[in-house]
């Protein structure tokens, strides 16, 4: 299990330790060799509960969707350039109803089972959760922006869905409409997508640091969304479990939305790096 520092540290600390970027040929184990960062975190909630995290690399990509993959205005999603300069470690799956009861000591899913993921979160508990688990682990846990949960969906591809452009690979990656049984299903049961993150495409979606607004249009370092906004209307990524993927193209690696049907949305962790 990786040490735990003496205190917390906020997302983007002006100490913060400086990382190269990823090459875009690079892997993650090597990109993880080369900064001397372990590729994968686990953090103990206590009570055999954990939690485990896998290396982002630092790096830029293209966010969005080019002309043509989005259903309606092509413009919501507008293609642009986003660099974030510094690695963090992203939960391999959905956060679980254990790992939530665990830290908060509550469980507001309607259908309850340890390793289904946790929903009926509004963004402002989620938000507190993450104040919780921070605390409880001396680490420094939050939300992912916008743009490090799209970089982190895509894991260097630039399809419409991690592996591939057709709907016909849905099914090996992603629980939706068509296959979920309109219920969401115990994490990591579909294959991972090439940095070893599972459920990124569907089973529920997962809300994100960023207040809602239109969708970013330019290039941007590290961005955070807007400082203020409607603390009950995150944007969200990913799709749900009764997601229209085939129309609607809900499962896209880009396709975001408001706050909407609690018991659809759950949401997903990130770690920051320790300092050097």
């Amino acid at each position: 299990m990786l040490a735990l520092s003496a205190g917390l540290s906020p997302l983007f600390a002006a100490d913060a330790p400086q990382f190269p970027l990823a090459n875009p040929k690079e892997t993650v184990a090597d990109y993880a060799k080369r900064t001397g960062l372990a590729p994968t975190v686990t953090l103990d909630l206590g009570g055999g509960v954990t939690w485990e995290g896998e290396l982002i690399p630092a790096g830029t990509f293209v966010m969005g969707s080019p002309k043509g993959e989005a259903p309606g205005d092509p413009a919501e999603e507008q293609q642009h350039k986003v660099t974030l300069t510094k690695p963090f470690y992203m939960g391999k799956y959905e956060l679980t109803q254990k790992q939530y009861e665990k830290v908060t000591g509550t469980n507001p899913s309607p259908t309850k089972g340890d390793d289904l993921p946790v929903c009926n979160v509004p963004p402002v508990d989620a938000e507190s959760f993450c104040d919780k688990m921070s605390a409880l682990v001396k680490r420094s846990v939050k939300l992912p922006t916008e743009a490090q949960w799209e970089y982190a969906c895509r894991a260097g591809t630039t399809t419409a869905y991690y592996n591939g452009d057709s709907t016909d690979g849905l099914d090996k990656i992603a629980w939706f409409g068509a296959n979920s049984g309109n219920a969401a299903h115990p994490v990591g049961q579909k294959m991972p997508n090439a940095w070893g993150l599972y459920d990124m495409s569907g089973n529920l979606r997962e809300i994100v640091h960023d207040f809602y607004n239109p969708a970013p249009q330019g290039d941007a370092t590290d961005p955070t969304g807007p400082a203020t906004g409607d603390p009950k209307n995150h944007v969200v990524r990913g799709a749900g479990f009764s997601a229209n993927a085939i129309k609607a193209g809900n499962c896209r690696s880009a396709s975001r939305r408001p706050t909407e049907n609690l018991v659809a949305t759950g949401f997903r962790v990130m770690l920051e790096v320790d300092k050097k």
